[in-house]
């Protein structure tokens, strides 16, 4: 009976990618933390409006899949850095967006490249089937995982 089968933490997936995905990040945090004071919100923050600029704030947190509050806190501190900066919506003047200030572009420029280069080690662990197939698994969960919320 599935009922009476002990959760068996280190096997379970959410939390196994849970803890994949904090010692990953907290890895390359460090970087970033030292040199430009960046949290790791901070910096998904500035990611996705590196990416695509001209996001609310909901947008921001949708794409990241984090919470509204730690992304508005996130915004809020880039913002009083001068790394974000907030608008009006050309299409809807009720709607805010934002975007990265040439300092945030500036501060994108420099760590994103330490973050690719921190993810081709990760990956340089695996061989390029194994690479391709954790691709398609994680396109496949993140899916599956959207529907099931």
């Amino acid at each position: 009976m599935a009922g009476n089968t002990p959760l068996e933490l280190e096997k379970f997936l959410p939390y196994q990618l849970s803890v994949l995905s904090n010692t990953v990040s907290q890895a390359i945090a460090r970087e970033y933390a030292d040199r430009f004071q960046l949290s790791i919100t901070q910096w998904r923050v500035v990611a996705v409006l590196g990416r695509y600029d001209g996001l609310s704030a909901r947008e921001v947190a949708e794409r990241t899949a984090m919470d509204k509050v730690a992304v508005s806190r996130a915004v809020a501190e880039l913002m009083k850095d001068g790394r974000v900066r907030r608008a009006t919506a050309d299409h809807d003047k009720r709607q805010s967006v934002l975007s990265l200030t040439a300092k945030g572009k500036k501060v994108h420029a420099e760590v994103a490249p330490l973050a690719l280069e921190h993810e081709r080690r990760l990956l340089a662990h695996l061989d390029a089937d194994e690479q391709r197939w954790l691709g398609q698994i994680i396109d496949k969960l993140l899916k599956a995982g959207r529907a099931l919320a």
